[in-house]
Formats: structure tokens, sequence, C-alpha cells
């Protein structure tokens, strides 16, 4: 499964090499929400690909929503193009994530940057790698000397809860903060040790599925704000090398979070366990 999850993200990722640039149409999901014929044709292509081999297999997609077998164990999370706001403009940072969950566990996961050709995967248990070669977190042990990344949700204009106050704590604790726009390849440059460490608010399965496993598998840590167990159909999501997750945490205590229970319908509604 992990190897035929490598040929297809890399599958897509060549489609969205060859269209970069000739975008003919973009039509938005929200005010800030952008979707292009090339997050659609990237998602059929990997659907229609795994259907090929699992054909009762679950699927779980970020445009086309959610398909049940009602009897598999399996569910492969999809996002097709992570970062379609970069992609439609042009900015060279975007990939594929594929994330397989059994029986409730992400078991395996693949997330492509067609750009620079790196392919990250991850198997329960079996460690992580970059292009075939083991990676592993930094051993950065203070906050104060590491390299931090975030984004922002895209309800980010209709929120007080915006990630912005904990954005400016970490501007004053850590040694720099950068935002690039792509949930799954933060996640992956956590794991390689190129961020020390994550964090966000407000992502769904499809954008942590695959780098929340390949991060753990890589030596790190990855939790909610507290402390508590990560879960990919949660609401936040810190990770770091693990050296520096307290330190973390701490600072994230100190901003505003999302009550208990605050978007869990929608949340329950796509996973329907």
């Amino acid at each position: 499964m992990i190897k035929l999850a490598k040929k297809i993200a890399q599958g897509a990722g060549a489609i969205q090499r060859r269209h970069l640039g000739r975008i003919k149409n973009i039509r938005f999901k929200g005010d800030i929400n952008l979707l292009t014929e090339v997050d659609q044709a990237c998602e059929k292509f990997i659907i229609d690909k795994i259907k090929a081999h699992y054909p009762d297999h679950d699927i779980l997609a970020e445009e086309s929503g959610t398909s049940y077998s009602q009897s598999s164990d399996y569910r492969w999370i999809i996002d097709p193009l992570d970062g379609t706001t970069n992609y439609a403009h042009g900015y060279p940072f975007f990939g594929v994530s594929i994330g397989l969950e059994y029986r409730g566990k992400i078991v395996c996961g693949v997330v492509y940057d067609p750009i620079r050709d790196e392919l990250f995967s991850a198997v329960k248990d079996k460690g992580a790698d970059l292009n075939g070669k083991p990676i592993c977190v930094s051993k950065n042990q203070s906050l104060k000397k590491s390299l931090l990344a975030t984004g922002f949700a895209y309800n980010v204009h209709e929120t007080e809860i915006d990630n912005l106050d904990h954005f400016s704590n970490f501007i004053k604790t850590a040694q720099a903060v950068r935002r690039d726009g792509t949930a799954a390849l933060d996640l992956c440059y956590v794991a390689c040790g190129r961020f020390d460490g994550y964090w966000e608010l407000g992502l769904w399965p499809w954008d942590v599925a695959a780098g929340y496993l390949i991060v753990e598998e890589a030596g790190g840590r990855v939790t909610q704000f507290r402390g508590t167990s990560f879960d990919v159909y949660g609401k936040e999501i810190v990770a770091s090398n693990g050296l520096i997750h307290d330190e973390m945490k701490t600072s994230l205590a100190r901003g505003k979070v999302p009550k208990e229970g605050q978007r869990r319908q929608e949340l329950l509604n796509i996973r329907k366990t």
C-alpha cells in the first residue's frame, strides 16, 4: 500500500508540474478558500488509482467528500493539492498528501513536493524517509534557538481564535517563525529537521493525516495544544522534535484555543465512526 501511495502521489505531482502557471479556472469555496481545476484533476487521478487496486476501501478527500463502503477497515485520507493558494499564485510550495487509516489509526503516509521532487513517507513502527533515506527530527533543545512554522485557517477573517496571538507569542520567544501555506510540507520539514516545531488551528484530516505520522516516525512528538493525544479529526496540532514540546505548550497556553466541542459536529459528520 505504501508503494502504491508513493506512485500515486508522484503521478498527481506530475499533473501539478504540468499545469503550474497555466490555471484557467479558479473558484472560491469561501472568502479566501480557492479551488482550481488542478485540485479536481489530481483528486480524480488519486481516487481512480486507489479504487482500481482497492475498490472496497473508504476514501476521505478534500474536494469530493467521503466515499464509504460501510464495511472496510481502511480509509484513504487525501489532500490532492495542499497549498492551493500558493499554486494559484505560482508560489512554488505545494504538494500531495495521502494518508491511510486502518481501524481508526493512521498506518502509512506519503507527502510529495513536485517542485523539489521530494517524497516523504512513513509506515507505522517502521520509521520515516525522504526519497528512500531515513530522516529524523532536529536535536535543538531550546525554543529560543528554534525555527518554527505555522499557518492560518481559511476562517481567519471570521473568528477571534485566529492564531495571531500565538504567532505574536512565538515571534517573541523563538528564533524565527515561517508561514509557507501548506501544513503537510510543514510537518515533513519538522520530521527531517528543517523546522524544530509547528503548530496550527482549524485544520482538517486531509491536511495532517500523512504528515502527522511522518513526524512521529521520525522521532518527533505530535499532540493537541494542551499535550493530550493528537486526533487527525481534532481542531489543533502542535508538532515538534519532542525536545521543545513543553516550551511550545507553555507558549500556546497563553493564547486562545477553541472551546471543547467547537467544530465537533462538522468533524463527527466527516468521521462517521
